[in-house]
């Protein structure tokens, strides 16, 4: 059967007009992407090039000599926010789901308002107790400061994905001799990879992208993250913007490459809980 012709022409509508969208939203980072490689003596021609015609690689070779510390620090803590995360948020949320605990509603509700809560607030809290523990300037300090995001949406992605995991299932590993915790560990986790995916995912790039905390926290300590790396970069009356768009393009490769990997897990595991049968 052919569609009618109505039906293809909305078709090519919505085609095009999402074409179009989506190359409105993906404008910077092709710009991003075109200053890195426009030579130093270009980058105030007006108009400016659309294309860089005379490419240079300056920029790429200043991130190599100065900002790649930083993104080792990034990448040791956006790891240290991962781990801590899931050690955290999937037992919690298998309780949750499963072991329907006493208070678990007040909980839940206790996580959804840590989200709402600014990242801002949360930052000025933790400069008072990181100040009185000795914890300022310090990258584990960072690790707890990001898990503090990443847990309450890693507690209610497990809870979600763990509540349709069967009940027989669990029944059956318990008449096996499996306790709480074996069952958790052998039986439950391994079938909950798409919520393991989706959180570590999201508490990674939430480690990865984070500034307000890094700039709080962590504003003047040897192992700085690569947002301070770029921050600073800028701060210092830097006018090379090619390094500096160049540091930009580089610190959004880990970010592009772990969301193309990981796009079909974290799917299901956002939409888990969604249908119940």
């Amino acid at each position: 059967m052919t569609a009618r012709p109505g039906t293809a022409r909305r078709s090519r509508l919505h085609t095009a007009i999402g074409v179009l969208l989506t190359a409105v939203m993906l404008f910077p980072v092709y710009w991003m992407l075109n200053v890195s490689l426009t030579p130093q003596q270009d980058m105030r021609k007006t108009p400016p090039d659309l294309l860089p015609l005379h490419p240079t690689f300056e920029g790429y070779r200043a991130v190599l000599n100065d900002q790649m510390p930083y993104l080792g620090t990034s990448l040791l803590i956006g790891l240290g926010t991962v781990v801590l995360t899931l050690v955290l948020a999937a037992p919690a949320g298998f309780a949750l789901a499963k072991l329907r605990p006493w208070g678990g509603g007040l909980l839940g509700l206790a996580l959804l308002v840590a989200q709402m809560i600014p990242g801002i607030v949360m930052a000025m809290g933790f400069y008072g107790i990181f100040l009185d523990l000795g914890l300022l300037n310090s990258w584990w300090g960072l690790i707890i400061a990001d898990s503090t995001i990443a847990v309450p949406f890693g507690v209610m992605i497990f809870t979600a994905f763990m509540s349709g995991i069967p009940g027989e299932l669990i029944a059956a590993a318990r008449i096996d001799g499996a306790g709480t915790w074996r069952t958790f560990r052998s039986v439950v986790l391994p079938v909950s990879r798409n919520a393991v995916v989706t959180v570590s995912l999201f508490s990674f790039l939430w480690a990865w992208s984070d500034f307000v905390f890094a700039n709080t926290l962590d504003g003047g300590g040897d192992m700085r993250p690569i947002t301070l790396g770029i921050y600073h970069y800028i701060g210092n009356n830097n006018q090379e913007w090619n390094a500096i768009m160049a540091t930009a393009v580089v610190a959004s490769v880990p970010a592009a490459v772990l969301l193309v990997l990981a796009q079909r897990y974290v799917a299901a595991g956002v939409t888990a809980g969604a249908v119940k049968d």
